[in-house]
């Protein structure tokens, strides 16, 4: 856990960087990256050489820590701390919240989470994403859990508009459809909250020597899933509830991959549209009331 004083006293895109690359940090880097969070006040206060003595650590180092958390030196990182403010923060949900205060922490969490995720998208990556998907022949999605619902559900959006695209829970099944179905030019997107699912990365590995694009949707910049993909993008949820299940993982994902389609749809032209259109009509027939317009032209909702 970290300390309640990080919530409270660190910038908070610097406090959101920092936790999504402290696992994966050098030793020498971890014990710059523990003393910003044991002693976030002093910080601004601080220089260079001293910050390092006091965590134990080189000059470079603590440099480098603050180039890895987004800032092109040390002096940017302080000037950022010196004027920061407190803002709101994730609020832990306890055993003996409410119903409805649980209810109310589960969506500031969640708001939150996805205020965070937006903020850490890298914007190129994004655009280099969204050109990946509308160049290729064949999409394929895949996650393993309940990672495995966000590639359905990105499967489900894709597939009514009419693109050849699959996707499959079972990890043997992955690998079949990676080596019989997909081949180079086309997108695999792999869900990974860790970046460190093992038969994730085996589908992953298998890909990238098929000449197969990967673009991956994780949690942690460091990971062995984003050192591998072509694409990274990156989500910022952090939150645990009180039985340690990250809350808004899911939420973050499913808000990233909709937004990814909702450019996919934009970008390939109306002739999607109208098909996505006539699929709505068509599945009218399973409604007690179609809720979908007649008008094959009309534009409906992704």
């Amino acid at each position: 856990m970290l300390p309640a004083a990080a919530l409270e006293r660190i910038p908070h895109r610097c406090l959101i960087k920092l936790k999504a690359i402290r696992p994966a940090l050098r030793r020498a880097e971890r014990r710059a990256a523990d003393f910003l969070l044991g002693h976030p006040e002093k910080v601004a206060e601080l220089g260079v050489v001293e910050f390092g003595r006091r965590a134990g650590c080189s000059e470079a180092t603590v440099v480098r820590l603050a180039q890895r958390l987004g800032y092109p030196g040390f002096p940017e990182l302080k000037r950022d701390f010196a004027a920061f403010e407190p803002l709101p923060t994730y609020r832990d949900i306890e055993p003996e919240d409410s119903p409805e205060t649980v209810a109310r922490k589960v969506f500031a969490n969640s708001i939150q989470a996805l205020h965070d995720t937006l903020e850490a998208l890298d914007w190129r990556a994004y655009q280099a994403a969204v050109e990946a998907l509308a160049r290729a022949q064949r999409l394929a999605f895949i996650g393993l859990g309940n990672a495995a619902v966000v590639a359905r559900e990105a499967y489900h959006k894709f597939l009514r508009l009419g693109v050849n695209c699959f996707t499959a829970e079972d990890s043997d099944l992955q690998l079949i459809l990676i080596n019989n179905q997909l081949a180079r030019g086309d997108v695999l997107v792999a869900i990974s909250y860790t970046g460190e699912s093992k038969p994730v990365l085996a589908v992953v590995r298998q890909a990238r020597d098929r000449g197969i694009t990967v673009l991956a949707l994780t949690n942690f910049p460091r990971s062995t899933l984003a050192r591998l993909a072509d694409v990274t993008l990156l989500t910022a949820v952090f939150q645990e509830h009180v039985n340690g299940e990250i809350g808004s993982k899911r939420l973050a994902q499913l808000a990233v991959l909709e937004s990814l389609y909702v450019n996919y749809l934009l970008r390939v032209g109306p002739r999607l549209r109208r098909d996505l259109a006539r699929v709505n009509q068509a599945l009218g027939v399973n409604k007690l009331r179609n809720p979908f317009p007649e008008n094959p032209n009309a534009q409906s909702s992704p």
